[in-house]
């Protein structure tokens, strides 16, 4: 999940302010002051309807070794064609684009997405490499990853640690960025600002973070069963309108198997809450995101309008954070896994970024 700080004002939540709704995706609202496309842009294509779940499994996964890293990951598309990367977050893992990619594949895109550090069949190449997970580590082996395909510039899109991920890279190495969807707006991690409590609403929100900060915590994460049912929570908690079944959590439930999840999910939660130092490898990136730096590069932001972490006010609290083309979406009746749960949503947002 993202950090609370961002979702300070998430206390008596609402769903944000009804707008137009967008053709052909109901429960799409744009907010006010949204941007259209720019002069000579070509329109984007529409993304036909998609039954959530209508696909299952990727083709075979490949392997590439990038950075610290071996890492796996699902590709789909053309291989000459303009890249998309799809990032995604905790609980979870690629399977939230099972419906996605498919789709913007078959408009043409060359589709990637990876497994984050520690999760499914990404590993360290190094068992002397700490197991440290801040946000710009994870950043970095994004780019790594990149490099290691040979690709310059990528549209970027994700939810929860892939929005922030992709923010951090957009906003650090805004020519590594065609376009960007962030889901939940501007998620970059406040470290110095996690020191002060925010709501008692919104600290309730947290509460698998604050038992990651105990030893229970990280016995139930080290303890594969209860692992499991921790992550199976969060996802009925903060997707309250998702009926998933058992097959679809099983799916992803076997990225949590890899040796190092729960170091990686341990130290992410606890690193920004204060409690673990950064690693010196990575200070200088945590130094300039401290500064929370602007977002110049073409953005569209989705709010699901049933998670939790959603802010109240459309967007509005985030919108100075992004200076170039931009438009703000709100997804009614849709929870935190957007992609999975709306996925004609999510890759109409892609398509449209890239043509802002």
């Amino acid at each position: 999940m993202i950090d609370r700080r961002t979702f300070g004002k998430a206390f008596g939540l609402g769903t944000g302010a009804a707008a137009v709704t967008l053709a052909g995706l109901p429960g799409t609202a744009h907010a006010a002051g949204g941007t259209g496309h720019g002069a000579g842009h070509t329109a984007a294509p529409t993304v036909p309807p998609i039954t959530p779940g209508t696909h299952t499994t990727f083709p075979a996964l490949h392997q590439v070794k990038a950075g610290l890293l071996d890492v796996g990951y699902a590709e789909l598309g053309p291989s000459h064609g303009p890249v998309v990367v799809l990032l995604h977050g905790w609980p979870y893992d690629i399977h939230s684009y099972v419906d996605v990619a498919p789709a913007l594949a078959a408009l043409g895109y060359r589709v990637l997405v990876p497994y984050l550090r520690g999760h499914g069949t990404t590993t360290f190449l190094s068992g002397r490499t700490p197991r440290t997970a801040e946000q710009s580590a994870v950043a970095l082996d994004v780019l790594a990853f990149m490099d290691a395909l040979r690709i310059d510039q990528a549209v970027l899109a994700g939810f929860d640690w892939g929005s922030r991920t992709a923010d951090i890279i957009a906003a650090l190495w805004p020519e590594r960025v065609k376009a960007l969807v962030s889901t939940s707006g501007y998620v970059i991690t406040d470290v110095e600002a996690q020191k002060t409590p925010a709501a008692a609403a919104v600290e309730h929100n947290w509460w698998y973070q604050w038992y990651f900060s105990t030893d229970r915590g990280k016995q139930a994460m080290e303890d594969p069963e209860q692992c499991k049912a921790l992550c199976r929570l969060v996802w009925q908690i903060v997707s309250p309108n998702w009926a998933f079944d058992d097959a679809t959590f099983e799916r992803t439930a076997q990225a949590f198997t890899n040796p190092d999840y729960a170091a990686i999910v341990l130290f992410n939660y606890r690193w920004r809450i204060g409690l673990l130092e950064t690693g010196a490898r990575y200070a200088p990136y945590e130094k300039q995101l401290a500064t929370a730096p602007k977002i110049g590069v073409p953005t569209i932001t989705l709010d699901p309008a049933l998670d939790p972490f959603t802010p109240a006010g459309d967007g509005a609290n985030y919108r100075q954070y992004f200076t170039g083309p931009y438009d703000h979406r709100t997804i009614q009746n849709i929870g935190h896994n957007l992609p999975q749960e709306a996925p004609a949503v999510f890759a109409q947002a892609v398509v449209d970024a890239d043509h802002l």
